[in-house]
């Protein structure tokens, strides 16, 4: 018989059971749990009902989610039981992050919350206080938020929960990360992908992801499309995904209990005997972990029916089942009854604390799920020894005399710090199927590629437990790096630049857990998800106009200003510095774009630190103004690419309008040109100033999108005389310098800027704008005989101009 139909069949191995004390005190635990729950969306007065219910005990604005969070005690009452039963170690992710008020709920019982919040004891006052908190003004969000003890997962936007669960898991081998996915969620297209995960998933060297596929049978206003499935093809669909599926259903609180109890017995001793196999025997077969469905009521013992209408198992009880409780004598009836259904006088003591009872399962001290560590990763996290840049730096005597990849060299930097941390294994490096494409393929001197699927002869560095991770899924790389980062450890992200937008929303999830954890004391520092973004806009030689969008560091600066950073270095050893910066800095979003083909070395280490520390300064060795005389114009430039043009430009204003004095400004930290106020690492206007000038033309070449420099500048003196050249959405397979020039970027049009816009140069220097028109006629007619750009623009060099 094989394996798979031994497994369909082992099912009916059901060794284990629950007696009646232990399923009286589960049940205990989750009827506390779920009154909480049902008391914190509804009341602001009167916790223990110890009088009759009235309007003024409800609050007057009902915010919140009922509907999944009968789901979510349930499991976060076993999840106790078993951790418990076996001294785990383990955290769990929440994916139907709205449901909120059941983990707040269990937290309070397990007394993690008190220890987070002291004001919220766990008493009658206590629980007062945690009433009329959730969703009320000054009050916590609805959803599973920073603020929440055990959370490393929102669950605001459905689709990530596993994915993260799966991040958390790598690398901490001890660790059991549970991961409830709401019937909704599985719907998205991240989380259909994260099944995917268990083929990286390293049963040595990695923790055990444990999914809990919540089905209640509805979202917020249709059916759930896993639920309708039968069961047996649900179960082919979770097989197919390399799963082992253990089923749990029922409507009966008892026969619930008791089912739910041997499915986390099961898997628990599954994923004990895979971890075994492959940690004493030496297994080396892909394992087949296992998964829970777990099929209850949308709404489970909350309102059956309100004004005649079906309400518990329905839609309807997704968010408020009584919504007009405070102002409907019949809906404030049946809120009274639907609570006093709980018991609450033998769940809660005379001071409103739980009593012994429904605590009997519940772990202690940091095993407790509010309490894990590993759920506030800053805890654990470690410095990162990343190596001296001196090791790596590239020798640059002139400007502009070498050329080097920038990727290429930041990839041996890499794999020296892969190899610093083969040990404690704390670091990865996560991308869409594109290391070696984006030129940090030295990596793989230091470690494999995570890979736990079948392998080829023909395949390379492919292995069980390494560090580089490679799925083609931007989405699944995000939620493996948030989870880990999230967890205590380090990474990057490295990305194909267009298509980083894919995380657009992920980035935007992550930023915002930043900004709040900033502002909660307990939450400690962990370390910044860093995106390296490359084979960028400038140079897709292979692909074109499908590949060219700059555009994710103008979502990314729309976002909180103290968590996001946006760096461009212009050269190897600038991005060398930016990212030794980078891996150590904490609770930020760091944004570096950098190019993977050959560019021109501009400055030396030690001349790369003191510009990025500036993060904006002028090269003077580009520059033709001298000390006695103000710059006429100032060339700017964000960008390997723009800067580059600017110098290349600057040269040719050096030799066409000699008595013209130029300026060079190269700007690595894109917020420098805000204003303090608006972003910390803005330049004051007495700095912007001087750097800038007040009242000279600036002609700014910039690698994304023009208006975006125009926005974060727009309050500066001189704006009125800026001028920025970008991407203009003007792309296709063509030569390198035909696209600057297709998107007016080019050397030869920012010397027409100039003559346009510095006084007086417009009739004195039109021989050598028609010079610089004429060229760009030359360059299109040559690429279209030739297929490469001028020997001119070629064979140019700083170094070896005349």
């Amino acid at each position: 018989m094989s394996r798979d139909t031994n497994d369909r069949h082992d099912q009916q191995d059901r060794s284990f059971r629950l007696d009646a004390a232990e399923a009286a005190a589960l049940d205990a635990h989750w009827r506390a749990a779920n009154y909480l729950s049902a008391g914190q969306i509804y009341l602001m007065d009167n916790p223990l009902l110890k009088e009759p219910l009235r309007p003024h005990h409800v609050k007057p604005r009902l915010l919140g989610h009922w509907g999944t969070s009968p789901g979510l005690n349930l499991v976060h009452t076993h999840l106790n039981r078993l951790i418990r039963a076996h001294d785990l170690d383990a955290i769990c992710v929440w994916g139907p992050g709205h449901g909120g008020p059941a983990v707040v709920a269990n937290a309070w019982l397990d007394g993690s919350y008190t220890d987070t919040y002291p004001d919220v004891t766990r008493d009658e006052p206590g629980m007062a206080r945690l009433f009329k908190q959730f969703s009320f003004p000054g009050g916590i969000p609805s959803h599973v938020a920073p603020e929440t003890p055990g959370s490393i997962h929102e669950g605001g936007e459905l689709g990530y929960s596993l994915a993260h669960a799966y991040g958390a898991a790598f690398d901490n081998p001890d660790l059991l990360v549970a991961c409830v996915i709401g019937d909704g969620e599985a719907e998205t297209g991240p989380l259909a992908g994260s099944w995917h995960s268990n083929k990286f998933l390293d049963p040595v060297h990695d923790g055990a992801v444990l999914p809990i596929l919540h089905l209640n049978g509805y979202k917020i206003a249709n059916p759930a499309l896993l639920a309708r499935l039968p069961e047996s093809e649900l179960d082919d669909l979770l097989r197919g995904y390399g799963h082992y599926p253990l089923h749990v259903s029922g409507e009966k609180p008892a026969e619930v209990h008791r089912e739910l109890a041997w499915a986390m017995e099961s898997a628990l001793e599954r994923i004990t005997a895979i971890q075994q196999a492959a940690r004493r025997e030496g297994a080396t077969h892909r394992p087949r972990w296992p998964v829970i469905v777990l099929r209850t009521p949308k709404g489970w013992t909350g309102p059956a029916e309100v004004d005649g209408v079906r309400v518990e198992g329905t839609w309807r009880s997704h968010q408020i089942p009584l919504a007009a409780a405070r102002d409907n004598p019949e809906h404030l009836r049946l809120l009274e009854e639907w609570l006093r259904s709980y018991r609450p006088e033998e769940l809660f003591g005379a001071d409103g604390g739980p009593v012994d009872g429904v605590l009997a399962h519940v772990p202690a001290g940091t095993r407790r799920l509010g309490a894990n560590p590993r759920a506030n990763g800053g805890t654990l996290l470690r410095a990162l020894p990343v190596p001296p840049l001196a090791d790596h730096a590239v020798e640059v005597d002139a400007p502009g005399g070498t050329r080097h990849e920038p990727t290429e060299v930041l990839g041996g930097l890499l794999e020296q710090l892969v190899e610093a941390t083969a040990e404690r294994r704390d670091f990865r490096l996560v991308g869409p199927d594109e290391t070696a494409s984006n030129r940090l393929q030295a990596v793989y001197g230091a470690t494999d590629k995570a890979w736990d699927a079948e392998t080829l002869p023909v395949d390379e560095h492919l292995a069980r437990g390494g560090r580089v991770m490679e799925v083609l899924s931007e989405h699944l790389c995000q939620g493996w790096l948030e989870g880990y980062l999230l967890t205590g450890r380090h990474g990057l992200f490295a990305s194909y630049e267009a298509f980083v937008h894919i995380v657009d929303s992920m980035a935007n999830q992550h930023i915002k857990w930043l900004r709040t954890s900033r502002r909660l004391p307990w939450r400690r520092p962990v370390a910044s998800l860093t995106y390296l973004l490359t084979s960028h806009v400038w140079r897709q030689d292979h692909n074109g106009f499908s590949h060219q969008d700059p555009g994710f560091v103008d979502h990314v600066l729309n976002k909180s200003p103290e968590v996001v950073r946006v760096y461009l270095p212009p050269d190897t050893n600038t991005l060398l510095t930016v990212a030794d910066h980078v891996l150590r800095s904490r609770d930020y979003v760091n944004v570096v774009v950098a190019g993977k083909q050959p560019c021109f070395d501009w400055l030396g280490l030690e001349e790369a630190r003191a510009h990025c520390a500036r993060g904006a300064g002028i090269w003077e060795w580009a520059g033709s103004e001298s000390a006695d005389r103000e710059p006429d114009v100032v060339l700017a430039c964000a960008g390997d690419v723009p800067t580059q043009e600017v110098v290349a430009a600057a040269d040719l204003l050096r030799r066409h309008l000699p008595d013209l004095a130029v300026r060079v400004v190269n700007v690595v930290d894109i917020a420098r040109l805000m204003p303090p106020g608006v972003h910390p690492h803005g330049l004051s206007d007495h700095d912007y100033d001087a750097l800038f000038t007040r009242d000279r033309p600036v002609i700014f070449a910039y690698h994304g999108y023009p208006w975006l420099i125009h926005r974060l500048t727009y309050r500066r003196a001189n704006h009125a005389d800026l001028h920025v050249r970008g991407y203009m959405e003007e792309g296709t397979t063509t030569t390198p310098f035909d696209m600057v020039v297709r998107n007016d970027l080019d050397r030869y049009r920012l010397v027409m800027d100039v003559i346009d816009r510095v006084p007086g140069l417009a009739v004195r220097a039109a021989r050598v704008r028609q010079l610089m028109a004429d060229t760009r006629g030359r360059h299109d007619r040559w690429i279209r005989e030739h297929g490469r750009d001028l020997p001119e623009v070629e064979d140019w060099s700083w170094g070896a101009r005349g």
